[in-house]
């Protein structure tokens, strides 16, 4: 039976229910987009936007560890001393092996670290480093020097294309 012009013709019960079972979905779709706002202003993590001071004083902090995590980077005896850490014991700094951070690559992690023999974070590929060629103590993944070095190594990589998993 014909069922008229740009109208498919039924298929049974089973084309009606695949038919209802795709509108329903449809709808769906359409409540959820407008619930995010897709095509109105960009959903905020907030409920309102950060301030000019607001932005410069996280910019402040950021730019706080960024300089620390340079000094540990660089082997800073000071800064080690300061934060309670042993980078190193062979007299190697991270920057001996990647001048301004460059090498480290975090725009690639996490991924599968050959070195490692295992699926990795660049928070455990700091520590892999820090532990190997240069013997120094593991830093706990969420010590302060931890998040200065990979404050240090993200800043320093800036611009890079996010992507994770490659080598």
């Amino acid at each position: 039976m014909n069922a008229g012009p740009g109208v498919a013709p039924e298929k049974g019960a089973g084309g009606m229910h695949r038919t209802r079972q795709a509108l329903v979905a449809l709808g769906g779709a359409a409540v959820l987009l407008a619930a995010v706002g897709v095509g109105g202003e960009r959903a905020l993590a907030h409920k309102e936007r950060h301030t000019p001071e607001q932005l410069k004083a996280f910019e402040e902090v950021f730019i706080e560890q960024v300089k620390l995590g340079d000094l540990l980077f660089h082997g800073d005896p000071d800064a080690e001393k300061r934060m309670n850490t042993q980078l190193s014991r062979t007299g190697m700094a991270c920057a001996m092996c990647h001048p301004f951070a460059s090498d480290t690559h975090p725009h690639e992690f996490p991924k599968f670290q050959e070195q490692m023999n295992r699926f990795a974070t660049l928070r455990d590929m700091i520590n892999w480093c820090i532990e190997k060629p240069n013997e120094g103590v593991a830093l706990s993944a969420d010590s302060d020097a931890m998040k200065a070095l990979e404050a240090y190594i993200v800043w320093s990589n800036r611009g890079s294309k996010l992507d994770a998993g490659r080598h």
